[in-house]
């Protein structure tokens, strides 16, 4: 039978030159044994060379070749459908890669200017403040100042005899000469046939129509190729390259004037941060955004997708950045319906039904995801962040928050840290987009006599700080104005703002909350009240960029309270949550987004979800985690080199360090293996070293302090070393044995969980076994397929396997047999009830069950909770059946009328209202029972 139109459940692979989509082929078999109904691919549209992550698409009507192209993905998908199993493909609306020689589109934007019809394609200001900058892009793709590159030679005039082009290259850059300035490089040689040529490009410069320009500028390029072709020839066209050749001065003038002459401004990367003028992903120069709600361009960048859905070679996308787009409720509602009109067009072999549409989103926590986007729901971020902070122990909070205070100085608060990050990320890295955005304000004010008198600078300063006050990504405000949620998110943003703006500004923020939300007035002429929208949209694509950049790639690399709470999804201030409050999510979830993704791993996440399963045990045992820390910090003080006047690493980054430490430590490591050492300390040197650039306090990515972090990565490797007198490395072990058994408890309760609650569970590439990985690369290593495929084919029961659970073995076998559930009762995961259910007793608290339910079909899932004070003696993740003896979980009538399995070892359970606990959960942390 063909794959179900809803997945079952979806495994996540990264693909790049070195795992390309035949490498996928062999494994489809592992997969469909294990239960996933979907793959879910990486993007896999043509990227820039090289690229290990896809997102940098510079071709969206091509297969990347480096995976194998078309041929490769028919092979997939062949593959798949042999296993009735389908494909999810990972999509990029809101940017491409731009800069380099390999993005055509980009390339005829920079050699025809506003001309070129892909110009509108480019989110790009032809009428920027600087004047200098109109009818131009700004490319800040020079390692140096403009004319120290110019002087250097490595920009220089090239010819391409193909195409009769002469273009600029600098590096792996290629900058197109416009054609009506060709006139510039061939009359200056005097040679006639040269020089009429010059004549014919020049008329171009007179000409109104683009697309005549751009036919004679054709005819003149392929005359000036035929006349290369002549040795005669080719010697003039080298002795015009040679007239602009930088090494001297009067070839570096004519160089220079030529550029100048372009539709583009070479300027220093470092430029982009104050002028750029068109918009990127987030600061990624690298990255240019697309203008996908112009239909023209949602054509062009969506063709390949369609046809591979209408040709049933995918079954459903899921969209990255949606918030990053204008309009994102235009653009789902827009996809929605096209994918839904192209199912009748899919061959009958392939699954029928809704196509998935799933999308990026960072909700914060008091945000819900907007219903009417018609999108199927997140691609589990949210997720990730409730299962993980049920298992934190909410006492932990505050003792970790004083601690961290105590040993640091910084805010205990993490809403302040965020804060000041935001206001950073403005002034340094978002600079030019805030004041573009300004500008855009500003233009607004000018119009009306009440207003004009604020000032550009005025107006940049009020949207900072309600940029920095804003509580979610961005509202949503279209040309229909604002709704009630756009409403309160731009009120509490204002009411923020009215506490830390100038005084004088003050009356600029009634302003901005109507030019930015509000709806204009009725009289005002058609073009104005467009300009208010252009000016909203542009705030709402910049607000998004700064919560990314200053919450997840900064705040999160200061605040250490405890790290397991600094995830993508999370908000570390929201340090927990109760079993109460995860149902109420579950049923929500049930009710509205029955086919969200269910996520614990990511390609973006900080660290691996058993990493965070660990790190959260800490929050059950502050105290303990207090005098730990208190101690190593003493010890080591000693390893510390004082650099800039001050300690290398300071306690900040020290304290963060040693929870990276314990997070990652292999389960098989011994303190004595300087090998298993070495490889360690090799990690954690590569996730410090982005830790300390993304913090953006003592270092960055845009000047590394190469001194401040050669000593931290000095201290890591200090402090490790076997030959210490203190011996760390087995304290740090010791620590690791005393939390492993609790957070391996804390893993398979959210792997269950994930397995079992409303939505489709996901699984990250390899994390079928522990996964306690760091943040990119490391969590992107390759996989040992292999060894997962054998523990399969063993299908040995997890309580089995408890014994010697440190090989991950115990975790895959509970994720094979509870989605072997998923498939013999599709109906109940798909559209059953969601049911909390209550423990009774005095460990209570430690549980943490739901059912499900659909007509007879049921099953319950039980999972320990905070169970690090509750494990016996003999190191196994297990709280011994006798301490759970006067606990046992309650069952409403409906339920305990009903027998019911243990679906994870094939045992039947005792009937009743009153399950006790100690049967349930005896002989492994977590139980699935299934009715029947």
């Amino acid at each position: 039978m063909p794959a179900p139109a809803t997945p079952r459940a979806t495994a996540r692979l990264q693909f790049h030159k070195d795992f390309p989509l035949d490498a996928a082929v062999p494994l489809v078999p592992y997969f469909a044994k294990l239960g996933i109904s979907h793959l879910y691919a990486s993007p896999i549209l043509k990227a820039r060379p090289g690229s290990t992550h896809g997102y940098d698409i510079v071709d969206p009507n091509r297969i990347n070749p480096e995976l194998g192209g078309e041929e490769a993905l028919e092979r997939l998908v062949a593959a798949l459908r042999a296993h009735d199993m389908g494909l999810i493909l990972d999509i990029v609306p809101n940017h491409m890669g731009v800069g380099g020689a390999d993005n055509g589109w980009w390339l005829d934007v920079l050699e025809w200017g506003p001309q070129s019809p892909f110009a509108m394609f480019f989110d790009i200001d032809w009428n920027p403040p600087d004047p200098d900058l109109t009818n131009r892009m700004l490319a800040p793709f020079l390692g140096a100042p403009y004319g120290t590159v110019l002087e250097s030679g490595d920009l220089a005039l090239h010819f391409e005899p193909e195409s009769g082009k002469i273009y600029a290259e600098y590096f792996e850059h290629r900058f197109p000469i416009a054609p009506p300035t060709y006139a510039m490089l061939l009359s200056a040689t005097g040679e006639p046939m040269l020089t009429g040529l010059a004549q014919t490009f020049r008329a171009l410069s007179a000409s109104d129509d683009p697309e005549a320009a751009r036919a004679a500028a054709s005819l003149a390029l392929d005359m000036l190729a035929r006349h290369a072709g002549t040795p005669e020839g080719r010697a003039q066209i080298d002795a015009v390259i040679a007239a602009h050749d930088p090494k001297d001065e009067e070839g570096r003038a004519r160089l220079h004037a030529l550029l100048e002459a372009q539709h583009y401004r070479l300027a220093w990367w470092r430029a982009a941060t104050d002028e750029i003028n068109w918009r990127r992903f987030f600061d990624v120069t690298s990255l240019g955004g697309l203008q996908v709600e112009r239909p023209p361009v949602f054509e062009a960048t969506h063709a390949l997708i369609l046809k591979l859905y209408e040709d049933g070679l995918i079954d459903g996308v899921r969209v990255d950045h949606v918030d990053g787009l204008a309009d994102p409720r235009g653009y789902c509602r827009k996809l929605r319906r096209r994918l839904q009109a192209l199912e009748s067009h899919r061959p009958e072999s392939v699954p029928h039904g809704e196509p998935l549409l799933l999308i990026e989103k960072i909700l914060a926590p008091h945000e819900k995801l907007r219903r009417d986007w018609m999108v199927d729901g997140t691609t589990g971020y949210n997720f990730m962040d409730e299962v993980s902070a049920v298992l934190h122990d909410p006492e932990g909070a505050d003792p970790l928050a004083a601690l961290w205070h105590d040993q640091t100085g910084r805010p205990a608060d993490f809403g302040e840290e965020a804060r000041e990050a935001r206001r950073q990320i403005l002034r340094y890295n978002l600079a030019s987009e805030l004041n573009g955005t300004a500008a855009a304000l500003r233009r607004i004010a000018a119009r009306d006599l009440k207003t004009r008198d604020f000032t550009p600078t005025a107006i940049s300063r009020a949207l900072t700080e309600v940029l920095v006050h804003f509580p979610a990504y961005r509202s949503y405000v279209g040309i229909a104005g604002r709704n009630e949620a756009d409403r309160r998110l731009l009120d509490w943003a204002m009411a923020g703002a009215r506490r830390t703006v100038r005084a004088t500004e003050r009356p600029l923020l009634d302003l901005l909350d109507s030019w930015l939300g509000g709806d204009p007035p009725r009289h005002l002429p058609h073009a104005q009240r467009r300009e208010r929208l252009r000016a909203a949209v542009r705030f709402q694509q910049l607000s998004a960029p700064v919560a990314a950049k200053s919450v997840e790639d900064t705040a999160f690399y200061r605040y250490g309270r405890l790290i397991s709470r600094n995830e993508v999804g999370s908000e570390p201030s929201h340090f927990a949550i109760t079993p109460a409050a995860f149902h109420a999510t579950c049923r929500e979830r049930a009710k509205f987004f029955p086919r969200e993704l269910l996520a614990t791993a990511t390609h973006d996440h900080k660290r691996g979800e058993d990493t965070r399963a660990r790190l959260a045990v800490l929050s059950e045992i502050p105290d303990e985690w207090a005098a730990t820390l208190t101690r190593w910090t003493r010890l080591n003080t000693v390893l510390k080199k004082e650099v800039d006047g001050e300690p290398a690493p300071d306690a900040t980054d020290e304290i963060m360090l040693y929870q990276s430490l314990i997070g990652a430590w292999p389960l098989d490591l011994d303190p004595a293996d300087e090998e298993g050492v070495a490889a360690l300390v090799k990690r954690l040197a590569a996730w410090q070293e982005k830790a300390l650039r993304e913090g953006k306090r003592r270092s960055e990515w845009a000047v590394p302090n190469e001194p401040y972090e050669a000593a931290c990565r000095d201290f890591i490797t200090a402090m490790l070393a076997m030959d210490r007198p203190s011996r760390l490395r087995e304290e740090v072990a010791a620590l690791v044995a005393r939390l492993s058994p609790a957070g391996a408890a804390n893993g398979l309760a959210q792997t269950l969980i994930r397995c079992t609650a409303p939505g489709i569970p996901d699984l990250y590439q390899g994390t079928e076994f522990w996964d306690f990985s760091l943040v990119d690369p490391d969590n992107r290593r390759p996989v040992d397929f292999p060894a997962r495929e054998a523990a399969l084919n063993a299908d040995e029961a997890p309580a089995d396997l408890l014994s010697h659970w440190k090989d991950g073995r115990v975790k895959a076998a509970v994720i094979a047999r509870t989605l072997a559930l998923r498939a013999r009762q599709p109906a109940l995961f798909a559209t059953g009830e969601y049911i909390p259910l209550e423990a009774q007793g005095p460990l209570a608290a430690h549980v943490l069950a739901f059912a499900r339910r659909e007509g007879e079909a049921a099953c319950i899932t039980v999972v320990t909770r905070l169970p690090v004070k509750l494990l016996g003696e003999g190191g196994l993740p297990l709280v011994p059946d006798e301490a759970w003896a006067e606990t046992s979980l309650a069952l409403p009538p409906a339920l305990a009328s009903l027998r019911f399995r243990d679906a994870l070892g094939g045992d039947a359970v005792p009937e009743g209202t009153s399950l006790p606990l100690g049967v349930l959960l005896g002989r492994l942390p977590v139980a699935l029972l299934e009715a029947g």
